[in-house]
């Protein structure tokens, strides 16, 4: 089965209560920092100046730093010895130094950073903080390494792991495709040009037809210069020619992995409603369809719920749209808290209505959660101008039947809701 066909769980994002750790004898720069740190990051941020500081925090809590911020030089420790001690207890660091030259380069190199800042100007507080989240996120990206050379793949591979990135090997152009395949959250490919089963120009032409979500950097040590050009011809995103200066292979892929999150963000917005945040009537029906022939696929049962805020006209006509909107947003929080999970798609389809999609539950089990679903609304009133109000959800609940189409199930699941309000809201019934 392909990766689009695969029924897949939204991809969450990886969670952190670590702290982020700044080293740094400067006290009017370590406050700036700490605080945009915190305010950019949500982390906690510990700060100390010194050698001693640092070995001490260090030892009396390992492992509770996601990642490091670095000043090279310190009074008591001048030769980057802290950087030492947050590289060696296993703390992904991050360097920044007032003074730089080719000699100061290998020193913050060898040690295996994330990333240097210089601190010589006034961007040097928002290029720090903007690498930190920039590393922080990387933990959420997965890139796949394709090389038929263990050794050279290796290399990249923990390059990237350095940068944070999940990173997936691949020894050929062939097993690329196959990990594709059952690995949806693979975001990026770089690959040689040179394997023995197929080179980085069919790969590329062939992950833009199987994955156009994934976006590719083609690598090479060829000197032709058409190299470059046939991979991007052949669908690539980018390219970088070996030997490469590690910064540029950083920078490229950071800025490949910048555009794909801001593809997401406008597709994520073209597919939300503005007012709730929740998606809209247009993804519902398009993501839907795709739940319903996967699960078939997959042999699950599958049902689908609508549900109608009560007497809304009413609301909306003594506390006029703003209260109308306090009860649609207030609807959409606790849907979004007990209906947003694991495979389940929620929308507002309209106006005062929602729907759920909730793949792998039968009838009966639909019914319970839509039961809790109505209680925890019903146990929320609104209140408006200081005035508390009754907000309670009428539910209706079919399940899908093996050759009926999901407009079907979803009819049989309004005529359910209808059945709801007639018997005085505030219920769940299901399609007979």
């Amino acid at each position: 089965m392909g990766a689009h066909q695969t029924l897949q769980a939204r991809p969450e994002p990886v969670p952190d209560d670590r702290q982020i750790l700044v080293i740094e004898d400067s006290r009017t720069f370590s406050l700036a920092l700490r605080q945009l740190l915190q305010a950019e990051t949500g982390l906690p941020v510990t700060t100390c100046a010194s050698l001693k500081e640092v070995s001490d925090l260090i030892v009396a809590a390992p492992g509770a730093y996601a990642i490091a911020v670095v000043d090279l030089n310190l009074p008591d420790a001048p030769r980057g010895e802290a950087l030492d001690w947050t590289v060696t207890h296993g703390i992904p660091s991050v360097v920044f130094t007032a003074t730089f030259d080719l000699a100061t380069r290998g020193r913050i190199m060898e040690r295996e950073v994330i990333d240097y800042v210089l601190k010589d100007n006034e961007f040097a507080l928002p290029n720090i903080v903007g690498t930190v989240k920039r590393a922080l996120n990387n933990r959420n990206t997965r890139i796949l390494v394709v090389d038929d050379t263990r050794t050279t793949r290796k290399v990249l591979a923990r390059m990237l792991s350095i940068q944070q990135y999940a990173v997936v090997e691949a020894g050929s152009g062939q097993e690329a495709l196959t990990i594709l395949d059952s690995n949806p959250d693979i975001q990026l490919v770089v690959s040689d040009y040179y394997m023995p089963d197929m080179d980085g120009f069919e790969l590329a032409r062939r992950i833009r037809r199987q994955r156009p979500d994934v976006r590719v950097l083609g690598i090479s040590s060829s000197t032709d210069r058409q190299t470059s050009a046939g991979f991007l011809k052949a669908g690539a995103h980018d390219f970088v020619s070996r030997p490469f200066v590690l910064e540029e292979l950083q920078c490229r892929i950071a800025s490949n992995v910048e555009v794909l999150e801001q593809l997401r963000q406008l597709q994520d917005l073209a597919a939300r409603d503005f007012l709730t945040g929740l998606f809209n009537r247009r993804h519902f029906f398009a993501r839907g369809r795709q739940l319903v022939s996967e699960a078939r696929e997959m042999g699950l049962p599958i049902s689908v719920a609508i549900l109608d805020i009560d007497h809304f006209k009413r609301l909306n006509d003594r506390h006029g749209h703003d209260g109308g909107d306090k009860a649609l947003t207030a609807v959409a929080r606790t849907l979004g808290v007990m209906a947003e999970r694991g495979f389940n798609l929620l929308a507002r389809i309209g106006g005062e209505e929602f729907a759920i999609i909730f793949p792998g539950a039968d009838l009966d089990e639909a019914e319970r959660l839509c039961g809790d679903i109505r209680a925890a609304i019903a146990g929320a009133p609104l209140v408006i101008n200081g005035e508390t109000l009754p907000l309670t959800v009428s539910i209706g609940v079919a399940a899908l039947m093996p050759d009926a189409m999901l407009e079907t199930c979803l009819g049989q699941a309004d005529e359910a809701l209808y059945v709801a309000k007639q018997d005085g809201r505030d219920r769940v019934r299901t399609a007979a």
